[in-house]
């Protein structure tokens, strides 16, 4: 069974490119740092896969951070994924969700904003708005308009076997101009027969060749996808060291700790009174951020 794995192909004869992306653990861990209503879980997932299948069409080393604001009960869901598919992940929501909620349902009146940072270069941002039924049709309606290239997604979550999954594929005609509106409608009426266990438990190699057993597939190796949050102890210490050591001994006085909370995976950073002194001592000694251990 695949998991956590990007796998890209190309179809050899009819210029038309194509991503699967499978993913447990990686879409387990975002969705378990928070009490998240279960249709805001799988709106997470349809970002996340979204996400990883954006960042596999990057020609250089950087990231994109993929983020849905609105007005309505979610008022923000993120995800920012890397070249090295390392991905994370957050929501916040007020109130009662269905379980049954739409995109719209959720967000109200809202927008994606696709922010893509090259390691070396300009930072690129594209505002759109929540044009179609769901998350894939708001992204094809993205490429039509920045990239002109023709593309469908497929994403799906759900339950299989007890666990939550998230999977889905990309498919796009190659900017060479030589793809047929014909060859990727030929493959548009495939890969809508895909069902959600095939998506959710097959290898890529099975998964293709049932969908495209009639076409000349070269799939490349795999890659791993993976949750990364890159908090820490240190980062912690450093960021409570940009404060005014009068706010920070406040704060301390009245909660007997400064706690700093990592949305992303819940983790919870504190420090004590020793911990705040060593902190402020290491600064004043080195004239710099200090690093507690």
């Amino acid at each position: 069974m695949a998991n956590n794995t990007l796998n890209r192909y190309l179809f050899e004869e009819l210029s038309v490119r194509g991503e699967l992306v499978q993913l447990d653990t990686a879409y387990q861990e975002i969705i378990s740092s928070k009490e998240y209503p279960a249709a805001l879980q799988s709106l997470l997932g349809e970002l996340l896969v979204s996400t990883s299948l954006l960042t596999a069409t990057l020609k250089f080393e950087g990231s994109i951070t993929m983020q849905l604001q609105g007005d309505g009960p979610v008022s923000l869901a993120v995800i920012n994924g890397d070249h090295n598919q390392k991905l994370r992940g957050v929501a916040r929501w007020e109130g009662l969700i269905a379980d049954d909620a739409s995109i719209h349902d959720m967000l109200g009146k809202g927008y994606l904003v696709i922010t893509i940072t090259p390691d070396k270069g300009e930072r690129y941002q594209g505002v759109v708005g929540l044009e179609g039924a769901n998350l894939s049709e708001v992204l094809e309606g993205y490429f039509e308009r920045s990239e002109q290239l023709k593309t469908r997604l497929w994403i799906r979550t759900g339950i299989q076997d007890g666990q939550a999954k998230a999977a889905g594929m990309l498919l796009q005609v190659m900017p060479d101009g030589t793809g047929s509106p014909e060859d990727f409608e030929h493959l548009e009426q495939l890969t809508n027969t895909v069902k959600n266990e095939e998506l959710f438990t097959l290898e890529a190699n099975d998964l293709l060749y049932r969908l495209y057993n009639q076409d000349k597939v070269q799939l490349f190796e795999p890659k791993e996808v993976a949750f990364f949050c890159g908090c820490s102890r240190e980062r912690s210490a450093d960021a409570i060291a940009t404060i005014a050591q009068d706010e920070v001994y406040e704060i301390l006085a009245q909660e007997g700790a400064v706690a700093l909370h990592c949305d992303y995976c819940g983790s919870t950073y504190s420090f004590d009174d020793s911990d705040i002194k060593d902190l402020f001592a290491q600064k004043d000694e080195q004239g710099d951020k200090p690093t507690l251990h």
